[in-house]
């Protein structure tokens, strides 16, 4: 089993993913949280220098400056790659951190949907996605 997929539990029991299809969308939800990160990056970046690509709406339940929407998503943008590369580089921390992450990423991007609804849209269920991939059940078996 690789050992992005696989941990180390107590007693040195090995963790491992109850199907190839959990250990594949493991691997999957990793990749799509290291260029989701690096997106939502470059998303905060371009709110931060206030770009006309988003919509200004007035009256707005969660309204909030755009400069302050931008450095959210810059911040949490660089907190979802790093832990998507720990994830790919086999920590067994970096799972749990994405779920919290993810979990962070589907807020934001929900009150972020009146200046950028299609993205918005897209990155709540891919982020739904990485959190069911990285919640996938696994079963220990002894090394």
């Amino acid at each position: 089993m690789a050992s992005n997929v696989s941990g180390t539990g107590q007693y040195g029991a090995r963790w491992e993913a109850e199907s190839p299809w959990a250990s594949g969308w493991t691997a999957a939800a990793a990749v799509l949280m290291a260029f989701g990160g690096i997106m939502a990056v470059f998303q905060g970046i371009a709110a931060i220098a206030e770009d006309d690509v988003f919509v200004s709406t007035r009256n707005f339940t969660y309204e909030f400056s755009l400069t302050g929407w931008g450095w959210v998503h810059l911040i949490l943008g660089a907190l979802v790659a790093a832990a998507g590369i720990a994830l790919l580089s086999g920590a067994t921390w970096a799972r749990a951190v994405g779920v919290v992450v993810a979990g962070l990423s589907m807020v934001a991007n929900f009150v972020w949907l009146p200046y950028f609804p299609v993205w918005s849209i897209v990155l709540i269920i891919v982020d739904g996605f990485i959190i069911w991939a990285l919640c996938a059940p696994r079963r220990e078996y002894q090394a």
